[in-house]
């Protein structure tokens, strides 16, 4: 009788020990907050977003040395979505339903970024989207923390038609939905102010495109007429490298026929031969080379996590880096991190950038950036030649398309709309004739 209390007594013992164990866990792990990272770790786009985990992991860490968000740890759960437009879309699931992130950071591309949007929408959750795009989209769970077309490409060809007295233009870009719909504004705009049609040459190429020599050919024959030619590039991923290479095989020089680039930032140049690029373009929102207190003590910071001081920073790197303090100051004001509370709480939040300001969330959400034109050295980084005297409010719909020139987006109540008519008074969308 006593033989079998005590092994009674053990097994409830151990039992209690076990179920005290699985609770301790199961606490630890209810206090860690997690954030979800999906960036392209393989594939063509790898070239560009690998930094960006890192950058993110870089960033959850020096939060949690602050103590966290809302006394909780925060915990990165990272996944590859492997440059597969479709796989981001599976990816972003699995971040929200099975790992239960907060909030995501991530996409490159439009068409992933197009890929995962019905995800967020159907499961409630937030992304933050670091890259310049084409703009024509405001989604509640959704905030574009890159360039519009009025934050980068425009005010690129502004500065190539003002300052450089460019006449014909080649678009030249990657064949999805950022170029393409970039370009189609880009068209328009230039129409507008009078360039004619036939100086204006549009091709596409795909993703990692390396036979640039027919290409390129038509190029220099498009600037031969002794009108000032430019090449406005949305070229993206890999397939850079062997387009800068052909136009260097064919002594196409900056000083001849400049290329402004929207998606060679310096973690593109990094490593690579930079004579062929010296002295062209490039139109971001941040460069490396800022001046400014804040810019320094980030670089400083990401150079001891990184433990390599060859890595370098970019702009869509800043962006994340704005995004990340942007939710970290939602939740902190929301109390939560409930996505319809937070979302409610981005809007009008204002945080320091690198460039020596600060970016606020707007009710479109998009965020307020300086543009800066900057001219590729022999070292990889950028020289300001040109920048906006201020902030740039982000523009989610082009004042230059028919479809979409009477478009607001405002996600604040009452209107809770991210394509609001003006003209016919009305939320849902393109004007009906």
């Amino acid at each position: 009788m006593n033989l079998k209390l005590t092994r009674r007594a053990v097994l409830a013992a151990a039992l209690a020990g076990s179920i005290s164990f699985t609770a301790g866990a199961s606490f630890a792990q209810e206090e860690t907050t997690k954030v979800g990272v999906l960036h392209s770790l393989s594939g063509t786009m790898a070239i560009s977003e690998t930094t960006l985990k890192d950058t993110m992991l870089f960033l959850i860490d020096e939060q949690n040395k602050k103590g966290g968000v809302l006394g909780k740890k925060l915990e990165a759960v990272v996944v590859d979505p492997a440059s597969d437009w479709p796989l981001f879309a599976e990816k972003a699931r699995e971040l929200i339903s099975a790992n239960k992130v907060a909030a995501v950071f991530g996409c490159w591309t439009s068409v992933s970024r197009k890929s995962v949007l019905p995800v967020f929408e159907e499961l409630n959750n937030i992304l933050f989207y670091p890259v310049q795009y084409e703009g024509e989209e405001s989604q509640r769970n959704v905030f574009y923390t890159g360039a519009a077309p009025n934050q980068q490409a425009i005010p690129a060809v502004d500065y190539l038609m003002n300052d450089e007295g460019v006449e014909r233009w080649v678009l030249a870009g990657t064949d999805y939905v950022y170029p393409q719909t970039t370009n189609k504004i880009l068209v328009a705009y230039l129409e507008a102010k009078g360039v004619a049609k036939e100086d204006i040459m549009v091709n596409y190429t795909p993703f990692g495109h390396s036979d640039w020599q027919t290409i390129v050919t038509d190029i220099k024959n498009f600037g031969s007429t002794g009108k000032k030619t430019a090449v406005v590039s949305t070229i993206n991923g890999d397939a850079n490298v062997p387009f800068y290479k052909e136009l260097a095989n064919q002594g196409i020089k900056a000083e001849d026929i400049p290329v402004v680039a929207f998606s060679v930032g310096e973690e593109e140049l990094a490593g690579l031969d930079t004579a062929p690029l010296v002295g062209h373009l490039t139109a971001w929102n941040y460069f490396q080379s800022v001046d400014t207190p804040e810019n320094a003590d980030f670089i400083a910071k990401w150079k001891a996590y990184i433990k390599n001081d060859k890595r370098v920073t970019n702009d869509p790197m800043e962006a994340h880096y704005i995004g990340f303090n942007m939710w970290v100051k939602a939740v902190e004001k929301a109390g939560t991190t409930d996505p319809d509370a937070v979302i409610d709480a981005l809007v009008g939040v204002s945080v320091p950038n690198l460039s020596g300001g600060y970016s606020t969330m707007m009710p479109n959400h998009h965020i307020t950036k300086p543009v800066l034109i900057g001219e590729i050295q022999a070292d990889g980084q950028m020289e300001t030649v040109w920048e906006t005297p201020g902030l740039v409010v982000g523009d989610e719909w082009s004042d230059y398309l028919a479809d979409s020139k009477d478009l607001i987006a405002d996600w604040r109540a009452p209107m809770n709309c991210g394509n609001f008519n003006t003209a016919s008074g009305k939320c849902g969308g393109k004007a009906t004739n």
